[in-house]
Parts: structure tokens; sequence; C-alpha cells
């Protein structure tokens, strides 16, 4: 109903500003979202199902159960041929060795599966998708429904993404999400996008000069280069940098190559998402590459006294820190376990055991919901809460406060011992 009604509707608009002239008739070959988002080819609408046995019933209840789905996992995936056999929505296709997988809520979804994309009318969508469920393109074995488009808003020079799942739990029912990637794939339009291509240019001169410099640094000091941990740090910057710049030429590269494929047949799918998903990681390699510059930051001062006072209570009680923390993540883990065993199946957020070394943080920090463990064990729940409080919140973290507090009270005390000429002579280092 979903697919036959909203979605075609939210597909293919075919009327303007005014309500009476339809754009379709503009251009028979475009629809526009919401009049401005030119919907790019064609949508295309993907399953994955699991094949029948593929898990065991108990022999108790085999004479009255014949079929057994199991939940998705790749091992079981069912990639036969089924219902007319005929048409390419009946066969299984592989995905691109480019395309990433999915990481639902119920499972980690491969690249491939049984597709088929809507025609550009809407009528002749209407069509197929009445005659897909009349002859049960839907199965028992499917467990998600992937439904992909992309659009292009030239206001703003962005490309939207769009991802639209449905997912089939072997417990029965339905869960729904959807992914929206809003990327800006077309670089260079504006004289302040070609601003930023001269600042991309200077930016791989410096890695070029960087890349020099650090290959001249190896060949001088060998292996006593590897012994600064600071080295390594310029290392990880440099690989980062290199990643960065290829992957915005193969994304200029990738990005022309499926226009002119589109613009040659508007009736295919253009595959956009596996660039947004590639986009998402090359931001968020950018983003640990800009932190980890900021944190060199920390090597152009280290001759300051206050952050070499930092850097002596750190290393002078790193020891201590470290059994520390062995008792604490053990205390802490073991907490953590009796929340899953005792609240899991009732609270969400001790659903898994990962949720409940979050939830306890959130405890530490002053973030939670006591009247959920409450309703679930009135005895058990306050009882958690109350001695975790007590033993984390109350001494762990104290001692490690006091930890720190003391040998920084150490460090200070030696600082101050220290000599005139001692001080003069890291003022000289200094300039």
């Amino acid at each position: 109903q979903f697919a036959e009604g909203p979605l075609l509707d939210g597909l293919y608009w075919e009327e303007s500003y005014n309500n009476h002239t339809t754009l379709t008739s503009q251009n028979s070959n475009s629809s526009h979202i919401y009049y401005e988002n030119l919907l790019l080819g064609v949508a295309q609408i993907r399953q994955l199902k699991v094949h029948n046995n593929s898990c065991s019933i108990y022999p108790y209840f085999q004479d009255l159960l014949e079929d057994c789905y199991s939940e998705y996992r790749y091992q079981v995936e069912d990639r036969s041929e089924f219902g007319l056999k005929s048409d390419s929505e009946w066969q299984y296709t592989l995905g691109s060795s480019l395309s990433p997988w999915y990481w639902g809520s119920m499972g980690f979804y491969s690249s491939g599966g049984y597709r088929f994309t809507l025609p550009k009318s809407k009528q002749e969508s209407l069509e197929k998708l009445e005659f897909l469920r009349e002859n049960n393109w839907l199965t028992r074995g499917t467990r998600i429904v992937f439904i992909d488009f992309s659009t292009y808003n030239a206001n703003v020079n962005l490309f939207c993404i769009v991802r639209l799942v449905v997912e089939f739990p072997a417990t029965g029912g339905a869960h729904t999400s959807s992914h929206t990637y809003s990327v800006k794939l077309l670089r260079y339009v504006k004289n302040y996008d070609y601003f930023l291509a001269s600042c991309e240019i200077t930016f791989c001169l410096f890695i070029i000069v960087f890349i020099i410099q650090e290959v001249i640094k190896i060949r001088k000091l060998k292996k006593n280069y590897f012994k600064n941990a600071w080295n390594y740090l310029d290392l990880l910057l440099l690989v980062v940098s290199i990643l960065a710049i290829a992957f915005n030429i193969y994304r200029t590269i990738a990005v022309s190559t499926l226009m002119e494929g589109l613009l040659s047949d508007p009736h295919t799918y253009p595959d956009f998402y596996f660039l947004a998903f590639w986009q998402v990681l090359y931001n968020n390699m950018i983003a640990v590459n800009v932190f980890f510059a900021w944190i060199k930051l920390f090597k152009f001062v280290s001759f300051n006294k206050t952050m070499i006072q930092l850097s002596s209570t750190l290393s002078r009680c790193a020891k201590d820190i470290l059994g520390f923390a062995i008792m604490f993540f053990i205390i802490f883990f073991a907490y953590a376990q009796l929340g899953y065993l005792v609240f899991g199946l009732q609270v969400e957020e001790f659903s898994s055991f990962q949720n409940c070394i979050f939830t306890q943080f959130r405890i530490v920090l002053g973030d939670f919901n006591f009247e959920a463990i409450e309703a679930a064990d009135r005895i058990l729940g306050p009882i958690y809460f109350i001695t975790f409080v007590f033993f984390v919140f109350f001494i762990l973290l104290n001692m490690f406060l006091a930890i720190i507090n003391d040998t920084y009270s150490e460090v200070k005390a030696d600082f101050q011992m220290m000599t005139t000429e001692e001080l003069q002579l890291r003022d000289l280092i200094k300039q």
C-alpha cells in the first residue's frame, strides 16, 4: 500500500506552483519533487531473502510446522530464481564491489539482491507494482526491502540521496527506517568554489613538501625516527591526507561518469548511494585529520612551563592510573553484566551489553532514568543503582582524582625546587 500510494505520489509530481500546468508536460522525462528537486533517473527497489529450512524446528513441532525462515545471515541468503523467473526482478544479481553493505537494526545485509527499477511514468509504475504484488514478489523469506532514489537541487547545488528501508525480522512484523544524504558532488560551480579549488591545490603542494621532509628525516634518523611518538602522528596525518586527495580525485571522475550515463539513458537508476556513503567516510576522515592536526600543536608548545608540568604529571602517574583502570573496569563491567541480565528484557537502555556500558557512563554523568529499572525490578533495581553510584561515583572516581592530584602536587613541588640556572636554560631553549 505504501509503494502504490504515498511512494508514487512523492516520486511523481505532476503539478506546478499554480496547480494547473503539469511539469511532465514540459519534459516527459522529469519529475520535480517539491517543485525544486529534480528526480535523477528512476527509483530502484531491492530485496534480500533467506531460503526455506534455514533454521531448525524442535522435534515436538515438526509435525505442525513445515517451513522455517531464520533471521538474515549471508550464509543463508536465497539466490535462486523464484516466481515467474522470466524478468530480472525474479533473478538474483550481485552487487558492485564498491557498493557498501547495509548495517541495519536486525542484521548486516549484502549489496546484492532481487531488484527492479520503476518506469518514468506514474501509471506504468503503479501497474508494475500491482503485477509484482499479485505474483508474490515479497515472500515469507523476505528480510529487507530497499527503496533508493536520488534528486538534485540546482538552487543550492546539492544532491540528495534517499534510501527507505523496511526490515522484516524473523519474529514477524516490520521495522522501517530512512537515510538521507545531502552531498555536494559537483564541486566547482561558483567563484567561491574555484577559490576552494585553489586552496586544495595549495594543500596538495604542502603535502608534497611534507612528504619530502619526512623522507629526509627518515633517511637521516633511520630507526631512531620511530622512537618518537610525534613522528607516528606525522605519518598518520600524511597517510590520511593522501587518502583524502585520492578520494577527491576519484569522486570527481565517478560523478562525471554517472552523469554521462544518466544523460544518455534517463530510464536507468544512477547509483549515487555508494558515492554518498564514501562521501560520509571522507568527511569522517577529514574530521579525524583536523583533530590530530590540532593535537600536533602540543608538539610546539611543549617547552611551556604549564605544559611541562602537565606532561610530567601524566607520565609519572601512568602506572598508577593503569593499575586503577584495571580495578575500575572489573567493577564497571561486573555491573554492566548485572544490569544486562536483570533488566535486559524490559528496559531498552539495558537491551544489549554495549547499551549497558553506555547507560552506566550516563549514570556517572547524572543522566539516567531510575523509574525504568525500578519498574523492571523493585528489589534489584534500587540495589543496583545505589551500589553502583556508591562504589563507582563516590569511591573509584575520587580515587582517580586523588592519584592525579597527589602526582601534580609532587611535580609542582619539584618545579619550585629548580635552581635559577635550570629555569634560565629552559628559557634559552624556548627562545
